[in-house]
Protein backbone atom coordinates (compact mmCIF):
# COMPACT_ATOMS: atom_id res chain seq x y z
CA UNK A 1 0.00 0.00 0.00
CA UNK A 2 1.41 3.51 -1.32
CA UNK A 3 0.84 6.16 1.77
CA UNK A 4 1.50 9.57 1.84
CA UNK A 5 2.21 11.18 5.24
CA UNK A 6 1.78 14.68 5.98
CA UNK A 7 3.20 17.10 8.31
CA UNK A 8 1.12 19.76 9.62
CA UNK A 9 -1.79 20.64 7.19
CA UNK A 10 -3.11 23.53 8.87
CA UNK A 11 -6.07 22.95 6.89
CA UNK A 12 -4.64 23.36 3.44
CA UNK A 13 -6.60 20.27 1.70
CA UNK A 14 -6.89 21.71 -1.36
CA UNK A 15 -3.11 21.82 -1.98
CA UNK A 16 -2.44 18.82 -0.44
CA UNK A 17 -4.85 16.55 -2.21
CA UNK A 18 -3.23 18.70 -5.50
CA UNK A 19 0.02 17.84 -4.08
CA UNK A 20 -1.32 14.05 -4.39
CA UNK A 21 -2.85 14.15 -7.64
CA UNK A 22 0.73 15.61 -8.94
CA UNK A 23 2.79 12.79 -7.53
CA UNK A 24 0.24 10.58 -8.85
CA UNK A 25 0.32 11.67 -12.09
CA UNK A 26 4.46 11.85 -12.12
CA UNK A 27 4.54 8.30 -11.09
CA UNK A 28 1.96 6.63 -12.49
CA UNK A 29 0.88 5.04 -9.27
CA UNK A 30 -2.27 5.73 -6.82
CA UNK A 31 -1.36 6.76 -3.40
CA UNK A 32 -4.12 4.94 -1.21
CA UNK A 33 -4.03 6.39 1.95
CA UNK A 34 -3.39 9.93 3.51
CA UNK A 35 -2.20 10.75 6.58
CA UNK A 36 -2.34 13.95 8.61
CA UNK A 37 0.10 14.28 11.79
CA UNK A 38 -1.77 16.97 12.80
CA UNK A 39 -2.86 20.66 12.82
CA UNK A 40 -5.52 19.66 10.50
CA UNK A 41 -7.82 22.78 11.38
CA UNK A 42 -11.04 21.45 10.61
CA UNK A 43 -13.01 24.27 10.56
CA UNK A 44 -16.63 24.21 9.21
CA UNK A 45 -17.77 27.81 9.82
CA UNK A 46 -16.63 31.02 11.90
CA UNK A 47 -17.61 29.55 15.18
CA UNK A 48 -15.31 27.10 14.64
CA UNK A 49 -12.57 29.88 14.35
CA UNK A 50 -13.74 31.19 17.70
CA UNK A 51 -12.73 27.56 19.08
CA UNK A 52 -8.53 27.73 17.63
CA UNK A 53 -6.13 28.42 19.57
CA UNK A 54 -4.13 31.05 17.56
CA UNK A 55 -4.12 34.90 16.85
CA UNK A 56 -6.28 36.52 14.75
CA UNK A 57 -3.80 37.13 11.87
CA UNK A 58 -3.63 33.33 10.92
CA UNK A 59 -7.88 32.57 11.62
CA UNK A 60 -8.37 31.65 8.06
CA UNK A 61 -10.80 29.59 7.42
CA UNK A 62 -9.04 27.62 4.58
CA UNK A 63 -10.88 24.45 2.57
CA UNK A 64 -11.80 21.84 4.80
CA UNK A 65 -15.22 23.51 4.83
CA UNK A 66 -15.85 22.86 1.42
CA UNK A 67 -14.94 18.97 2.18
CA UNK A 68 -17.39 19.05 5.25
CA UNK A 69 -20.26 20.78 2.89
CA UNK A 70 -20.01 18.31 0.06
CA UNK A 71 -18.98 20.89 -2.31
CA UNK A 72 -15.89 19.03 -2.10
CA UNK A 73 -14.72 14.97 -1.91
CA UNK A 74 -11.27 13.92 -0.40
CA UNK A 75 -10.31 12.06 -3.67
CA UNK A 76 -7.98 9.28 -1.76
CA UNK A 77 -8.72 8.26 2.13
CA UNK A 78 -7.70 10.40 4.74
CA UNK A 79 -6.58 9.55 8.84
CA UNK A 80 -5.40 12.27 10.97
CA UNK A 81 -5.03 13.48 14.41
CA UNK A 82 -5.72 16.26 16.55
CA UNK A 83 -2.64 18.77 17.00
CA UNK A 84 -2.27 22.34 19.10
CA UNK A 85 -4.35 24.14 16.08
CA UNK A 86 -7.61 22.52 15.64
CA UNK A 87 -11.52 23.24 16.01
CA UNK A 88 -11.42 21.77 19.48
CA UNK A 89 -14.89 22.11 19.44
CA UNK A 90 -15.53 19.84 16.59
CA UNK A 91 -13.08 17.25 17.47
CA UNK A 92 -14.71 17.36 21.25
CA UNK A 93 -17.84 15.85 19.54
CA UNK A 94 -15.61 12.44 18.35
CA UNK A 95 -13.45 11.58 21.38
CA UNK A 96 -13.30 7.81 20.25
CA UNK A 97 -12.77 9.06 16.65
CA UNK A 98 -14.86 9.17 13.15
CA UNK A 99 -16.12 10.88 10.18
CA UNK A 100 -15.46 14.51 9.96
CA UNK A 101 -16.45 14.62 6.28
CA UNK A 102 -16.76 12.15 3.75
CA UNK A 103 -13.70 9.55 3.53
CA UNK A 104 -12.00 11.97 6.12
CA UNK A 105 -11.48 9.95 9.27
CA UNK A 106 -10.16 11.44 13.05
CA UNK A 107 -8.87 9.04 15.34
CA UNK A 108 -10.31 10.83 18.36
CA UNK A 109 -7.87 11.39 21.30
CA UNK A 110 -6.31 8.22 21.14
CA UNK A 111 -7.10 5.45 18.88
CA UNK A 112 -6.62 2.64 17.08
CA UNK A 113 -7.68 1.58 13.30
CA UNK A 114 -6.83 -0.98 10.18
CA UNK A 115 -6.26 -0.48 7.09
CA UNK A 116 -5.96 -3.72 5.09
CA UNK A 117 -4.03 -4.81 7.38
CA UNK A 118 -2.19 -2.14 8.42
CA UNK A 119 -2.23 -1.23 12.36
CA UNK A 120 -2.38 2.69 12.56
CA UNK A 121 -2.53 4.13 16.31
CA UNK A 122 -2.65 7.78 17.52
CA UNK A 123 -2.38 10.17 19.99
CA UNK A 124 -3.99 13.44 19.54
CA UNK A 125 -2.68 16.86 21.10
CA UNK A 126 0.77 17.90 23.06
CA UNK A 127 1.88 17.23 25.85
CA UNK A 128 1.86 20.04 28.85
CA UNK A 129 2.56 18.95 32.20
CA UNK A 130 -0.53 20.92 34.44
CA UNK A 131 -3.08 18.93 32.84
CA UNK A 132 -1.47 16.20 31.88
CA UNK A 133 -3.74 14.39 34.88
CA UNK A 134 -6.57 16.15 34.61
CA UNK A 135 -9.92 14.61 33.14
CA UNK A 136 -11.49 16.00 29.89
CA UNK A 137 -13.21 18.90 31.60
CA UNK A 138 -12.96 21.81 28.98
CA UNK A 139 -16.18 22.25 26.86
CA UNK A 140 -17.08 25.13 24.59
CA UNK A 141 -17.62 27.95 24.43
CA UNK A 142 -13.96 28.03 25.98
CA UNK A 143 -12.21 30.52 28.03
CA UNK A 144 -8.44 31.76 27.36
CA UNK A 145 -7.45 28.99 29.55
CA UNK A 146 -9.70 25.73 28.39
CA UNK A 147 -8.78 26.64 24.36
CA UNK A 148 -5.30 25.62 24.91
CA UNK A 149 -5.98 23.19 27.86
CA UNK A 150 -8.76 21.31 25.41
CA UNK A 151 -5.63 20.11 23.19
CA UNK A 152 -3.17 18.92 26.18
CA UNK A 153 -2.80 15.08 26.21
CA UNK A 154 -4.26 13.08 29.50
CA UNK A 155 -2.77 10.52 31.11
CA UNK A 156 -5.84 8.73 30.37
CA UNK A 157 -5.25 8.22 27.06
CA UNK A 158 -1.53 7.22 26.89
CA UNK A 159 -2.57 4.29 29.83
CA UNK A 160 -4.98 3.13 27.59
CA UNK A 161 -2.31 2.61 24.62
CA UNK A 162 0.11 1.28 27.49
CA UNK A 163 -2.67 -1.69 27.23
CA UNK A 164 -1.49 -2.59 23.32
CA UNK A 165 0.06 -5.69 22.62
CA UNK A 166 1.44 -7.08 19.45
CA UNK A 167 3.40 -5.13 16.02
CA UNK A 168 1.70 -1.55 15.58
CA UNK A 169 2.95 -1.03 12.31
CA UNK A 170 2.40 3.16 12.06
CA UNK A 171 1.99 5.38 15.21
CA UNK A 172 1.03 9.18 15.13
CA UNK A 173 1.65 12.14 17.08
CA UNK A 174 2.26 15.85 17.07
CA UNK A 175 4.75 16.57 18.89
CA UNK A 176 8.16 14.81 18.67
CA UNK A 177 8.63 11.64 21.85
CA UNK A 178 10.99 13.75 23.95
CA UNK A 179 14.58 12.44 23.09
CA UNK A 180 14.42 11.26 20.13
CA UNK A 181 16.87 13.56 18.49
CA UNK A 182 19.63 12.11 20.06
CA UNK A 183 18.95 9.14 17.63
CA UNK A 184 19.38 11.04 14.28
CA UNK A 185 21.40 13.60 12.83
CA UNK A 186 21.36 16.14 15.89
CA UNK A 187 24.08 18.62 14.81
CA UNK A 188 22.49 18.88 11.38
CA UNK A 189 18.64 19.67 13.00
CA UNK A 190 20.37 22.38 15.27
CA UNK A 191 22.62 24.36 12.11
CA UNK A 192 18.65 24.70 10.58
CA UNK A 193 17.32 24.61 14.35
CA UNK A 194 19.55 26.72 16.81
CA UNK A 195 17.10 27.50 19.36
CA UNK A 196 16.16 23.68 19.59
CA UNK A 197 19.52 23.61 21.52
CA UNK A 198 18.42 24.57 25.20
CA UNK A 199 15.53 21.94 24.84
CA UNK A 200 17.80 19.29 23.46
CA UNK A 201 20.10 19.69 26.41
CA UNK A 202 17.80 19.70 29.39
CA UNK A 203 15.64 17.16 27.12
CA UNK A 204 12.41 19.23 27.16
CA UNK A 205 11.57 19.05 23.51
CA UNK A 206 8.86 16.68 22.69
CA UNK A 207 6.75 14.35 24.89
CA UNK A 208 8.04 12.07 27.79
CA UNK A 209 4.92 10.14 27.58
CA UNK A 210 5.51 9.68 23.37
CA UNK A 211 8.48 8.47 24.09
CA UNK A 212 7.32 6.06 26.97
CA UNK A 213 4.59 4.83 24.67
CA UNK A 214 7.50 4.34 21.49
CA UNK A 215 10.00 2.56 23.97
CA UNK A 216 7.06 0.49 25.01
CA UNK A 217 5.33 -0.61 21.58
CA UNK A 218 8.00 0.51 19.10
CA UNK A 219 5.84 0.77 16.26
CA UNK A 220 7.46 -0.14 12.74
CA UNK A 221 7.06 3.43 11.85
CA UNK A 222 6.86 7.01 13.84
CA UNK A 223 5.52 10.12 12.60
CA UNK A 224 5.22 13.77 14.14
CA UNK A 225 5.09 17.05 12.79
CA UNK A 226 4.16 20.13 15.32
CA UNK A 227 8.36 21.56 15.52
CA UNK A 228 7.89 22.64 11.57
CA UNK A 229 11.00 20.33 10.02
CA UNK A 230 11.82 17.45 8.41
CA UNK A 231 14.01 14.98 10.77
CA UNK A 232 14.79 11.41 10.52
CA UNK A 233 15.60 9.04 13.63
CA UNK A 234 16.26 5.15 13.96
CA UNK A 235 15.12 4.33 17.49
CA UNK A 236 16.48 0.34 18.49
CA UNK A 237 14.69 -1.45 21.13
CA UNK A 238 17.03 -1.70 24.45
CA UNK A 239 17.51 -5.47 24.79
CA UNK A 240 16.09 -6.25 21.88
CA UNK A 241 15.57 -6.94 17.89
CA UNK A 242 12.92 -4.18 17.06
CA UNK A 243 13.66 -0.68 15.15
CA UNK A 244 11.49 2.27 14.77
CA UNK A 245 12.05 4.75 11.72
CA UNK A 246 11.10 7.96 13.13
CA UNK A 247 9.74 10.74 10.89
CA UNK A 248 8.93 14.47 11.20
CA UNK A 249 7.57 16.40 8.68
CA UNK A 250 7.04 20.46 8.32
CA UNK A 251 4.20 22.42 7.45
CA UNK A 252 2.10 22.50 4.30
CA UNK A 253 3.89 25.50 2.60
CA UNK A 254 5.97 26.39 -1.06
CA UNK A 255 9.24 24.65 -0.83
CA UNK A 256 9.40 22.80 2.69
CA UNK A 257 9.46 19.22 3.34
CA UNK A 258 5.46 18.87 4.28
CA UNK A 259 4.53 15.18 2.34
CA UNK A 260 6.29 12.14 2.18
CA UNK A 261 5.13 9.05 0.53
CA UNK A 262 6.14 5.44 1.48
CA UNK A 263 5.16 1.70 0.77
CA UNK A 264 3.97 -0.37 3.37
CA UNK A 265 3.22 -3.83 2.78
CA UNK A 266 -0.80 -4.80 3.42
CA UNK A 267 -2.70 -8.06 3.40
CA UNK A 268 -3.38 -9.41 -0.29
CA UNK A 269 -6.84 -8.86 -1.86
CA UNK A 270 -7.93 -6.44 1.05
CA UNK A 271 -9.64 -2.92 -0.36
CA UNK A 272 -9.01 0.53 1.70
CA UNK A 273 -11.59 0.22 4.11
CA UNK A 274 -11.13 1.35 7.86
CA UNK A 275 -11.95 -1.21 10.84
CA UNK A 276 -11.67 -0.82 14.42
CA UNK A 277 -9.48 -2.68 15.99
CA UNK A 278 -10.40 -5.14 17.99
CA UNK A 279 -7.74 -4.92 20.97
CA UNK A 280 -8.46 -1.36 21.21
CA UNK A 281 -11.77 -1.74 21.18
CA UNK A 282 -11.70 -4.10 24.18
CA UNK A 283 -9.39 -1.70 25.96
CA UNK A 284 -11.59 0.92 25.58
CA UNK A 285 -14.55 -1.47 27.22
CA UNK A 286 -12.45 -2.25 30.04
CA UNK A 287 -11.33 1.26 30.88
CA UNK A 288 -14.41 3.19 30.64
CA UNK A 289 -14.60 3.85 34.04
CA UNK A 290 -11.39 5.77 34.60
CA UNK A 291 -12.91 8.24 32.52
CA UNK A 292 -13.37 11.23 34.08
CA UNK A 293 -14.32 14.93 33.07
CA UNK A 294 -13.64 17.05 36.00
CA UNK A 295 -10.73 18.90 36.15
CA UNK A 296 -9.53 17.49 39.43
CA UNK A 297 -6.26 14.94 39.55
CA UNK A 298 -7.46 12.06 38.10
CA UNK A 299 -4.84 9.18 38.44
CA UNK A 300 -4.37 6.00 36.78
CA UNK A 301 -3.93 2.27 38.37
CA UNK A 302 -1.10 1.05 39.70
CA UNK A 303 0.77 -2.24 40.65
CA UNK A 304 0.61 -1.45 44.02
CA UNK A 305 -3.12 -0.57 44.28
CA UNK A 306 -6.07 -3.26 45.50
CA UNK A 307 -7.66 -3.56 42.17
CA UNK A 308 -6.83 -4.77 38.77
CA UNK A 309 -4.12 -2.23 36.98
CA UNK A 310 -3.51 -4.07 33.56
CA UNK A 311 -5.98 -3.70 30.83
CA UNK A 312 -4.44 -5.83 27.80
CA UNK A 313 -7.61 -7.71 27.41
CA UNK A 314 -7.85 -11.55 27.38
CA UNK A 315 -8.99 -13.42 24.29
CA UNK A 316 -12.78 -13.67 26.00
CA UNK A 317 -12.74 -10.31 26.81
CA UNK A 318 -12.26 -9.66 23.13
CA UNK A 319 -14.25 -12.16 22.09
CA UNK A 320 -17.21 -10.55 23.94
CA UNK A 321 -16.85 -6.97 22.37
CA UNK A 322 -16.41 -8.99 19.06
CA UNK A 323 -19.60 -9.78 19.62
CA UNK A 324 -20.94 -6.55 20.66
CA UNK A 325 -19.65 -5.51 16.95
CA UNK A 326 -22.18 -8.40 15.13
CA UNK A 327 -18.55 -9.89 14.29
CA UNK A 328 -18.35 -6.80 11.89
CA UNK A 329 -15.69 -4.53 12.71
CA UNK A 330 -15.62 -2.38 9.49
CA UNK A 331 -16.19 1.45 10.29
CA UNK A 332 -19.82 2.47 9.36
CA UNK A 333 -19.83 5.37 6.57
CA UNK A 334 -21.91 7.42 9.02
CA UNK A 335 -20.49 10.73 8.90
CA UNK A 336 -23.38 13.30 9.58
CA UNK A 337 -23.64 17.16 9.75
CA UNK A 338 -23.78 18.70 13.31
CA UNK A 339 -23.58 22.37 12.15
CA UNK A 340 -24.16 24.70 9.20
CA UNK A 341 -21.24 25.03 6.88
CA UNK A 342 -19.47 27.71 5.77
CA UNK A 343 -20.68 29.99 3.05
CA UNK A 344 -18.57 32.58 1.58
CA UNK A 345 -21.63 33.77 0.42
CA UNK A 346 -23.56 34.69 2.90
CA UNK A 347 -23.26 38.49 3.87
CA UNK A 348 -24.70 37.91 7.56
CA UNK A 349 -21.76 38.30 9.50
CA UNK A 350 -23.28 37.36 12.80
CA UNK A 351 -21.14 34.77 14.34
CA UNK A 352 -22.97 31.98 16.73
CA UNK A 353 -21.46 31.10 19.99
CA UNK A 354 -20.16 27.98 19.72
CA UNK A 355 -22.04 25.29 22.46
CA UNK A 356 -21.26 21.79 23.47
CA UNK A 357 -23.00 19.34 20.73
CA UNK A 358 -23.75 15.59 21.35
CA UNK A 359 -22.16 13.85 17.36
CA UNK A 360 -24.57 10.98 16.13
CA UNK A 361 -21.53 9.18 14.93
CA UNK A 362 -20.09 8.97 19.12
CA UNK A 363 -23.79 8.15 20.33
CA UNK A 364 -24.26 5.41 18.01
CA UNK A 365 -20.38 3.85 18.89
CA UNK A 366 -20.76 4.12 22.79
CA UNK A 367 -24.03 2.49 22.64
CA UNK A 368 -22.63 -0.28 20.60
CA UNK A 369 -19.17 -0.57 22.88
CA UNK A 370 -21.28 0.35 26.26
CA UNK A 371 -19.04 3.58 27.15
CA UNK A 372 -19.45 6.40 27.57
CA UNK A 373 -19.54 9.91 25.69
CA UNK A 374 -17.90 12.30 27.48
CA UNK A 375 -19.59 15.28 26.11
CA UNK A 376 -22.98 13.63 27.45
CA UNK A 377 -21.65 13.85 30.65
CA UNK A 378 -20.39 17.37 30.17
CA UNK A 379 -24.06 18.08 29.32
CA UNK A 380 -25.45 16.13 32.31
CA UNK A 381 -23.65 18.56 34.83
CA UNK A 382 -24.05 21.18 32.77
CA UNK A 383 -27.76 20.97 33.15
CA UNK A 384 -27.63 19.54 37.04
CA UNK A 385 -25.68 22.89 37.30
CA UNK A 386 -28.59 24.87 36.01
CA UNK A 387 -31.18 23.02 37.82
CA UNK A 388 -29.32 23.33 41.12
CA UNK A 389 -28.98 27.22 40.26
CA UNK A 390 -32.43 27.43 39.81
CA UNK A 391 -33.11 26.10 42.70
CA UNK A 392 -31.08 28.43 44.66
CA UNK A 393 -32.47 31.34 43.36
CA UNK A 394 -36.28 29.58 44.78
CA UNK A 395 -35.13 29.55 47.74
CA UNK A 396 -33.82 32.71 48.85
CA UNK A 397 -37.82 33.64 48.03
CA UNK A 398 -38.82 30.83 49.99
CA UNK A 399 -39.70 29.81 53.43
CA UNK A 400 -36.55 28.71 55.48
CA UNK A 401 -38.59 24.77 55.70
CA UNK A 402 -38.00 25.03 51.83
CA UNK A 403 -35.38 26.16 51.20
CA UNK A 404 -34.03 23.44 53.23
CA UNK A 405 -35.20 20.85 51.31
CA UNK A 406 -33.71 22.76 48.10
CA UNK A 407 -30.34 22.85 49.69
CA UNK A 408 -30.26 19.36 50.41
CA UNK A 409 -31.34 18.14 47.18
CA UNK A 410 -28.63 20.70 45.43
CA UNK A 411 -26.10 19.00 47.41
CA UNK A 412 -26.92 15.37 46.55
CA UNK A 413 -27.20 16.27 42.92
CA UNK A 414 -23.61 17.56 43.17
CA UNK A 415 -22.40 14.41 44.55
CA UNK A 416 -23.96 12.18 41.73
CA UNK A 417 -22.69 14.17 39.44
CA UNK A 418 -19.10 14.67 40.60
CA UNK A 419 -18.80 10.92 41.43
CA UNK A 420 -19.93 9.62 37.97
CA UNK A 421 -16.98 7.51 36.51
CA UNK A 422 -14.38 8.42 38.59
CA UNK A 423 -12.04 5.91 39.63
CA UNK A 424 -12.25 4.87 43.17
CA UNK A 425 -9.27 6.09 44.96
CA UNK A 426 -10.02 4.54 48.39
CA UNK A 427 -6.34 2.53 47.08
CA UNK A 428 -3.41 3.07 48.67
CA UNK A 429 -0.95 3.87 46.07
CA UNK A 430 -1.47 4.48 42.30
CA UNK A 431 1.40 5.27 40.02
CA UNK A 432 0.62 7.60 36.85
CA UNK A 433 2.72 5.98 34.33
CA UNK A 434 1.82 1.97 34.23
CA UNK A 435 5.33 -0.29 34.53
CA UNK A 436 5.65 -3.21 32.12
CA UNK A 437 2.38 -5.39 32.20
CA UNK A 438 2.18 -8.41 33.99
CA UNK A 439 1.00 -11.14 31.93
CA UNK A 440 -3.03 -11.28 31.31
CA UNK A 441 -4.90 -14.26 32.76
CA UNK A 442 -3.82 -16.81 30.32
CA UNK A 443 -1.52 -16.81 26.93
CA UNK A 444 -4.91 -16.14 24.73
CA UNK A 445 -4.89 -12.92 23.86
CA UNK A 446 -4.34 -13.03 20.11
CA UNK A 447 -6.38 -16.31 19.41
CA UNK A 448 -9.51 -13.95 19.02
CA UNK A 449 -11.91 -16.09 16.22
CA UNK A 450 -12.72 -12.84 13.73
CA UNK A 451 -14.68 -15.02 11.29
CA UNK A 452 -18.89 -14.37 11.31
CA UNK A 453 -19.21 -18.33 11.81
CA UNK A 454 -20.31 -19.97 14.83
CA UNK A 455 -18.21 -19.18 17.73
CA UNK A 456 -16.02 -21.82 19.26
CA UNK A 457 -17.57 -24.21 21.25
CA UNK A 458 -14.81 -23.33 24.34
CA UNK A 459 -16.01 -19.63 23.92
CA UNK A 460 -19.07 -19.45 26.25
CA UNK A 461 -21.89 -16.83 24.48
CA UNK A 462 -22.21 -15.85 27.34
CA UNK A 463 -19.08 -14.99 28.22
CA UNK A 464 -18.16 -12.71 31.66
CA UNK A 465 -15.41 -10.63 32.46
CA UNK A 466 -13.81 -11.19 36.13
CA UNK A 467 -14.10 -8.03 38.42
CA UNK A 468 -10.80 -6.11 38.78
CA UNK A 469 -11.71 -5.56 42.01
CA UNK A 470 -11.26 -9.50 42.61
CA UNK A 471 -7.71 -9.97 40.70
CA UNK A 472 -4.91 -10.24 43.74
CA UNK A 473 -1.92 -10.50 43.58
CA UNK A 474 -1.59 -14.65 44.01
CA UNK A 475 -3.43 -14.48 40.12
CA UNK A 476 -6.00 -17.10 41.63
CA UNK A 477 -9.74 -17.21 39.70
CA UNK A 478 -12.23 -15.73 41.34
CA UNK A 479 -15.57 -16.92 41.67
CA UNK A 480 -17.31 -13.33 40.89
CA UNK A 481 -18.16 -12.49 37.50
CA UNK A 482 -19.86 -9.41 35.72
CA UNK A 483 -21.08 -8.54 32.62
CA UNK A 484 -19.62 -5.00 32.10
CA UNK A 485 -16.68 -3.26 33.78
CA UNK A 486 -17.23 -2.00 36.96
CA UNK A 487 -18.59 2.02 37.28
CA UNK A 488 -21.03 4.42 39.32
CA UNK A 489 -24.11 4.87 38.13
CA UNK A 490 -26.85 7.91 38.20
CA UNK A 491 -29.21 7.53 40.55
CA UNK A 492 -32.69 6.87 39.19
CA UNK A 493 -33.98 10.06 39.08
CA UNK A 494 -31.30 11.01 36.69
CA UNK A 495 -31.31 7.97 34.55
CA UNK A 496 -34.18 9.12 32.46
CA UNK A 497 -32.01 12.31 31.74
CA UNK A 498 -28.91 10.13 30.72
CA UNK A 499 -30.63 7.84 28.30
CA UNK A 500 -32.49 10.38 26.19
CA UNK A 501 -29.03 11.32 25.49
CA UNK A 502 -28.31 8.71 22.94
Amino acid sequence: MRIAVEGCAHGELDIIYDTIQEIERIDGRKIDLLICCGDFQATRNLSDLKCMAVSDKYRDMCTFYKYYSGEKKAPVLTIFIGGNHEASNYLQELPYGGWVAPNIYYLGYAGVVQVAGIRIAGLSGIYKSQHWMQGRYEKPPYTDSTIRSVYHIRNLEVFRLKQLSGKIDIFLSHDWPAGVTKYGDEDTLLKRKPFFKDDIESNTLGSPPCMELLERLYPSYWFSAHLHCKFAALVPEKGGTRVTKFLALDKCLPKRKFLQVLEVRSQEDSSVQLSYDLEWLTILYLTNHLLSVKSSIHYMPGQYGAGRWTYTPTAKEKQTVYEKFGSDLRIPLNFTQTVKPYDPCDTNTRIERPQLQINDQTTRFCQILSIDDPSTLLQIIANSSKDNSRSSEVSMETSGEYASDSMDISFEEKNVFSSTFEENLSNKYFIDSSPTNPKSDGDESDNVDTSKSTLDETADSSTTFTDPATIDDSNEQSNCVQTEPNCKKFKRRNYSLYSNTF
